[in-house]
């Protein structure tokens, strides 16, 4: 297992690299002027000029992107340049928040997608097993965006049951930090959940078809021991699988969740960023975007390897 940690590590440096090179100068390719924009629309040729050579941007792009990304390597992303805030504070900020949400939202989606995928499995070609098939296509096709709205006015503002955006005072205590997330987290976490089901049914239905199962059963052992105690890790393998790309779905859906649920965190800061043409806000976004998907694909890796111990390295 540490040889495939150190495999993988080692792939994705230069993967990380090759991702800064071409975002940075993806970056350079918005016709809009950040500082004619900072300045406003009455600022002089002259003023703008003098702007630009403030924000280092006046100079050849090679040279910029030799500073940035020599800067990048020792964790320093720059500042922001409509606020002068240190970009890697507003990243201390605000990652925790997204990852407490996607995270969250992922926890949602497992509990209930296996729960589903498992009932429908064991009640196979039933009315359970229809009526959860039929809801999990209706999870797939409403989009996040829905149902954060619907979530938001019915729940939060109708009902009153849960905040309906996040609060304007940072949470103080663990309560105070769930509540908001509770509702966007429900919201993120379905169209997973609807995914999940479906995998991990058809994934059982596999395996309670196989002939050691199928002995166990015969033999008179519990239902719930046999699911529970053989069934699940051999079925869980492409759930694993499933799960990893559903995480990176989630960190790309949060964005519109935290739109919705007006939640400080990368995806708000990343569309103001996009927005506003805020490049080192926009480099420092995507940058820590490639680098949790990387991440997860790691840990799917190992997690596979877990699971599957034929994939594992000699």
């Amino acid at each position: 297992m540490l040889k495939l940690l150190a495999t993988r590590l080692m792939a994705a440096i230069p993967m990380m690299f090759l991702v800064a090179t071409l975002v940075f100068f993806l970056a350079q390719l918005n016709p809009v002027d950040p500082a004619a924009t900072l300045l406003g629309d009455d600022a002089s040729l002259e003023a703008i000029a003098a702007k630009r050579e403030v924000m280092g941007i006046d100079r050849p792009l090679i040279v910029q992107y030799g500073d940035w990304i020599s800067s990048a390597v020792t964790g320093d992303l720059g500042q922001n340049w409509f606020n002068g805030e240190d970009i890697t504070t507003e990243l201390r900020d605000r990652i925790p928040v997204t990852l407490s949400m996607v995270f969250g939202a992922l926890t949602v989606a497992l509990i209930v997608g296996n729960t589903l995928g498992i009932s429908a499995a064991l009640k196979a070609g039933r009315w359970p097993d229809r009526v959860i098939t039929v809801v999990s296509s209706l999870g797939l096709a409403v989009p996040n965006f829905w149902i954060s709205m619907v979530f938001s006015y019915y729940f939060g503002v109708k009902l009153g049951w849960l905040p309906a955006i996040w609060p304007t005072q940072r949470p103080g205590t663990i309560m105070e930090w769930v509540r908001p997330l509770v509702l966007p987290c429900i919201a993120l976490g379905i169209s997973s959940s609807a995914a999940i089901a479906r995998q991990s049914r058809s994934s059982m239905i596999g395996v309670l078809q196989r002939d050691y199962i199928r002995t166990a059963l015969a033999k008179g052992m519990p239902v719930r021991r046999v699911v529970f105690k053989h069934a699940m890790r051999n079925a869980a393998i492409p759930v694993v699988t499933l799960a990893g790309f559903q995480l990176s779905a989630l960190i790309g859906g949060a964005i519109f969740v935290e739109l919705v649920f007006n939640i400080p965190g990368l995806g708000n800061w990343g569309v103001d960023a996009i927005l506003r043409s805020n490049i080192p806000v926009i480099l420092a976004f995507v940058m820590v975007a490639a680098l949790t998907v990387v991440l997860v694909n790691i840990l799917l890796d190992l997690s596979y390897a877990w699971l599957n111990p034929k994939v594992r390295p000699e």
